[in-house]
């Protein structure tokens, strides 16, 4: 069998002909080293070893059910289960919640395989706008970009489009799949694992529309779907644009202004050798008023029909237009997206969240505040010269309420409101971390304190606000420790506190460690990954495959046994076992959250558990 990583490059490498269609695609599903890959790529998920509606999770892999598995797709006889319905809280709202699909460990499998072929062969045609579930491409690669390329914008166009994923159109999803993939086979089984369905409440529905709810290779559908909406936003950016941004028309008012202060210039230099100390001063005062005078002036004229633009960034079902132009231009581009998307997409633009602002307001993506700054702050060119260099430059912000929520979340505060509309914030102690160690408690804190700095990090008030919040954070951590061990948060400062710090000592096997709270978050406001990634998304998975030598090893982790048909017992966390059996004491010692063990051993560990 062919080498998984030698086939994702060879699709990868076909693919950059945009005229070609992949053939013969589905026998790539009867090679079990793409399976062994697979199981790398998604046993770490937290919901790996979620067992689906038959009971099957990725626990008990090994290369007897893989075999079985590819017996069932060379005959066509596979047909996946249903995925097993529940329901999550939604973060931005946790009164409403959102269904999420958990599918059989077979099919988990299945749907990585083809997440992994169809990756090799749409990711060198999506388009640098689009960051949503594509590798090195995050939140923060977007927001880079927005800031980058937002630049001046008149117009923000927040787009939002009605239960997105839910509303695919599954004949438009296969069409476009058709038009690089020319094999029936494969097209078959792309159909079935749409029309899979779902089991609620142990009854069975069938799904007409979307992609299915918690599947691997859902992302993937979703940004060939929504390539279709970027390539008409490229092909519409063309179309608007007008003019060029170097050789923009100047304002009346400014070019007024700055010959008053060029015409008082010369005035005066020729006046200066003949004026004395005070007439100096007055002369150096009158130049200072007109050159403030200048830099409150905008250089180009608010609404210039000589100049337009569009720039368009989308994150997943999330997407952002910045519009240099007329607010008529911004609701027409609004209107033809809609027509776009109902027309050719069968999707609907939600006209209540899909808003237009303007640059000097706020408008909200990816749980940013965005905003164009008109600050007219001067800073000195290497030659001297004085220019305005923070105006119509994007700024991030951290949201207020998002702070606020993500407190109560961890219910870390609790918020009084009074009649006169103020607010009392009082941190709180968290009775469900009481029970937990010293260290773990700590580190809890310190985790949700970075997780918000480094998703914020770009935020040009991060330190402000990511400051406020770590401080509530560190009055609630000396509330929780005071709960612990009955005493005031005076007492807990005396016994914890160091060179200012709140600091936990804890053994470990080198000797005593400490660990301090990290209210003063160390390093630079920006990127946290850097630049893009533009190495081919196949180069992900060339490394060896330890699990899939593990796999086809014939010796039994547990018991040393030599035998054929090992499978893997996998656990959801290590810290969860206690040591109470053999099995637990192995994975312990290894440091490993999977056994490769026999068949046998593999019964007696389930009799145990």
């Amino acid at each position: 069998m062919r080498n998984p990583n030698e086939v994702l490059k060879h699709l990868h490498e076909k693919a950059q002909d945009k005229s070609y269609k992949f053939q013969r695609l589905y026998r790539n599903l009867y090679n079990p080293e793409f399976y062994l890959l697979a199981y790398r790529n998604i046993y770490a998920n937290g919901g790996s070893i979620t067992p689906g509606v038959d009971g099957t999770s990725m626990d008990g892999l090994g290369l007897p059910r893989i075999n079985k598995l590819i017996l069932t797709l060379q005959d066509q006889s596979y047909h996946p289960q249903p995925a097993r319905r529940t329901y999550i809280e939604k973060k931005s709202d946790p009164t409403k919640k959102r269904p999420l699909g958990m599918p059989s460990g077979n099919d988990k499998l299945v749907q990585e395989v083809i997440r992994m072929l169809l990756e090799s062969i749409y990711e060198p045609s999506f388009l640098p706008c689009s960051h949503g579930s594509r590798p090195r491409r995050s939140c923060h690669t977007a927001l880079e970009q927005i800031q980058k390329t937002f630049t001046g914008a008149t117009w923000f166009l927040e787009g939002d489009i009605t239960a997105c994923f839910d509303s695919f159109d599954q004949h438009v999803l296969i069409e476009l799949l058709r038009k690089r993939i020319d094999d029936e086979k494969f097209i078959s089984l792309m159909w079935k694992l749409l029309k899979a369905g779902y089991m609620e409440q142990w009854n069975y529905h069938r799904t007409y529309t979307g992609t299915p709810q918690g599947s691997g290779m859902s992302p993937i559908l979703a940004n060939i779907y929504l390539h279709e909406l970027d390539s008409f936003m490229g092909q519409y950016t063309e179309h608007f644009k007008v003019g060029d941004k170097m050789h923009r028309k100047t304002s009346s008012e400014y070019m007024r202004a700055a010959n008053k202060l060029f015409r008082t210039k010369v005035k005066n230099a020729k006046a200066w050798s003949d004026c004395n100390e005070q007439e100096r001063q007055l002369i150096v005062q009158e130049q200072r008023e007109l050159r403030d005078k200048l830099l409150k002036t905008p250089r180009t004229a608010y609404c210039d029909a000589s100049y337009k633009s569009l720039q368009y960034v989308r994150y997943a079902d999330d997407w952002l237009c910045s519009v240099i132009g007329s607010k008529e231009d911004a609701e027409r581009i609004k209107a033809d997206i809609k027509a776009f998307l109902f027309e050719k997409l069968h999707l609907t633009l939600s006209e209540e969240k899909t808003k237009i602002t303007h640059g000097s307001e706020r408008a909200r993506f990816l749980g940013y505040d965005i905003t164009i700054s008109h600050s007219n702050e001067t800073k000195y060119t290497k030659r001297g010269h004085s220019i305005r260099a923070y105006n119509g430059g994007v700024r991030l912000y951290v949201p207020h309420e998002k702070m606020a929520s993500k407190l109560l979340e961890y219910r870390a505060i609790r918020i009084k409101k009074y009649k006169d509309g103020k607010e009392k914030w009082s941190a709180l102690q968290r009775g469900e971390l009481i029970n937990l160690t010293d260290i773990d408690i700590l580190s809890k804190y310190n985790a949700e304190v970075r997780g918000m700095f480094n998703y914020y990090r770009l935020a040009h008030n991060v330190k402000k606000c990511i400051g406020n919040f770590a401080g509530l954070m560190l009055h609630s951590c000396l509330r929780t420790f005071g709960a612990k061990y009955r005493c005031g948060t005076k007492i807990i400062k005396q016994r914890y506190m160091r060179d200012g710090n709140f600091t936990v000592v804890y053994p470990t096997k080198q000797g005593l460690k400490q660990s301090v709270f990290c209210r003063n978050l160390v390093g630079e406001r920006g990127a946290m990954f850097g630049q893009v990634d533009v190495l081919p998304a196949y180069k992900r998975y060339d490394r060896i495959n330890i699990l899939a030598a593990r796999i086809k090893g014939k010796t039994c982790e547990l018991c040393g046994k030599e035998t054929t048909g090992l499978e893997i017992h996998q656990v959801k966390r290590l810290k969860d076992l206690r040591g109470n059996h053999p099995w637990e004491l192995v994975m312990l010692d290894k440091r490993r959250r999977t056994l490769a063990v026999c068949g046998d051993c593999h019964n007696e560990i389930h009799n145990m558990r």
